[in-house]
């Protein structure tokens, strides 16, 4: 994932609802953006994340690798 710090705080402020990110088979994921903010830093977020989806494709939880 890299998001910069301008659109990370979108996230972090409650102004966006979703977070959309293509996934390294070309897959997009889109997923709520509460689940982003731990990973905001001052550079926004970036990095390799696992991302875990239940069989109904709710979002179980995401850490970063």
């Amino acid at each position: 994932m890299s998001i910069s710090l301008q659109e990370a705080s979108r996230y972090y402020e409650g102004r966006a609802q979703s977070v959309k990110v293509l996934a390294e088979n070309g897959q997009t994921i889109r997923f709520p953006a509460q689940h982003i903010r731990p990973f905001i830093d001052q550079q926004g977020v970036h990095g390799y994340f696992s991302i875990s989806f239940d069989d109904n494709h709710k979002l179980l939880g995401i850490k970063r690798l």
